[in-house]
């Protein structure tokens, strides 16, 4: 863990009151007010009346296994209203939710209620203020789906190599970023190492959405150890200053969201499912009928999967199927034969291809044709290869962002002559259908 040489941490936990709040979540595919673009995350909160809040103290943190175990219960030490710049940003952030963007709060606040207490209880499991799990509002919205200019994914709004440190699986078959349990539990961990580095929630939720250098600069430069001495400076970035005032404002709307105007909130129902572990690739559209019920049921209990089947490069997949379906699922695919349960188009190989000729073509990155086509060796005409299906393989949002970073690169210029004279030579970038992950 880094540490600042500058920076002297308090003993004692800083009590940040946050007043309970309950979740509502983004649109599914942008953040709520403006995405943050952090160095791994991006969001906005907050809730009802101002918390109780004081300096941050921090409580006694004992090591044990190389891993830090805090104690988590929150003490109120003064109110928060006390110090007039916290005051001032929550009052905004409570302003910014119950006037400017209320209609969309509300959604994200429904959609909470599908997540809140599984996040809650994953929270506590890793010895975190369960309180935490209202970051999602101002992340995401409590969307799996969402997604940010900087290419944070899912509901704790990831970046790819954030998420990849913490564990979550990232290719093309799947995105654990968008699975609610595994993002939840990455995070979890994530936070609570930035709460061992930094002795205080507020420090911890800064550095989750500034990455823990930016905000040992912060406080190196500022020779302070409290986050909201930073607000007053130009240290950190104002999505950073903004950040916990919205997580506390967010928190407390969700605790008490009549008191702040919002009525008949339809909460959705907390999710609920059953597992069945798939020993072989099996396509969703197979999963659905057996489950007897939509595709996009499925896609919603399985937000991680981004193709047309559960992937076939792993040696067994868990599945979710809605809840009380395990029995007829496993009997109704038991009677389906296995050559018809995972779809792929065989491909026949022609004279002068090559995988990169057969991926433009095609496509489909050369790396999914060499994950469908195990030990694949240079092609021989008349040679059988796998491709993906075409009506049942289609572009997800990743898939577009990857092409168009690719079509926006500058071209590449170098000098020749002809003619004796002198000309500028451009390559212009290619504009292929897909690029390689």
């Amino acid at each position: 863990m880094r540490k600042s040489g500058n920076i002297v941490f308090p003993f004692f936990l800083v009590i940040f009151f946050l007043l309970a709040a309950s979740g509502n979540t983004w649109s599914s595919d942008s953040p709520p007010v403006e995405p943050s673009s952090a160095e791994h995350n991006k969001g906005q909160t907050e809730q009802t009346p101002l918390l109780t809040q004081g300096p941050e103290s921090k409580p006694e943190t004992a090591m044990s296994g190389g891993k830090s175990e805090t104690n988590v219960e929150f003490v109120d030490v003064a109110p928060y209203e006390s110090n007039p710049v916290a005051a001032k940003a929550v009052r905004s952030s409570i302003s910014l939710f119950t006037e400017r963007i209320k209609e969309k709060f509300s959604l994200w606040l429904a959609r909470s209620g599908k997540y809140l207490d599984l996040m809650k209880e994953i929270m506590r499991a890793n010895n975190i203020p369960e309180d935490i799990a209202f970051l999602p509002l101002i992340e995401s919205g409590f969307s799996t789906n969402a997604y940010s200019v900087a290419r944070a994914v899912g509901p704790w709004q990831f970046i790819a190599a954030t998420g990849k440190r913490y564990g979550l699986k990232i290719d093309w078959w799947r995105d654990e970023r968008k699975d609610p349990v595994k993002s939840t539990e990455a995070a979890a961990n994530y936070l609570k190492d930035l709460y061992g580095m930094f002795g205080s929630w507020n420090l911890a939720m800064a550095a989750y959405n500034a990455g823990e250098g930016n905000i040992l600069k912060a406080l190196n430069r500022s020779k302070s150890d409290d986050y909201w001495d930073l607000l007053s400076t130009k240290h950190i970035r104002n999505e950073t200053k903004e950040y916990v005032p919205r997580f506390i404002a967010a928190k407390m709307i969700a605790d008490d969201p009549q008191s702040f105007g919002f009525e008949n909130l339809n909460y959705h129902s907390p999710l609920a499912y059953d597992e069945v572990t798939l020993e072989k690739p099996v396509d969703l559209d197979v999963v659905a009928r057996c489950a007897e019920v939509g595709v996009e049921t499925i896609r919603e209990l399985n937000p991680e999967l981004r193709r047309w089947s559960t992937p076939p490069n792993v040696l067994s997949y868990t599945m979710r199927i809605p809840d009380g379906k395990k029995d007829l699922f496993q009997k109704n695919l038991d009677a389906v034969p296995e050559k018809e349960r995972f779809t792929i188009v065989t491909y026949v190989v022609k004279k002068g291809d090559t995988i990169k000729k057969v991926s433009n073509k095609a496509g489909v990155p050369v790396n999914v044709i060499l994950e469908l086509n195990e030990g694949l060796k240079p092609l021989k005409v008349g040679e059988k290869i796998y491709l993906p299906p075409r009506d049942k393989f289609f572009m997800d949002r990743d898939d577009k962002a990857t092409v168009k970073k690719a079509t926006l690169k500058k071209p590449k210029k170098s000098r020749g002559r002809l003619g004796g004279k002198k000309v500028l030579v451009t390559s212009l970038p290619r504009k292929d259908g897909y690029v390689n992950n």
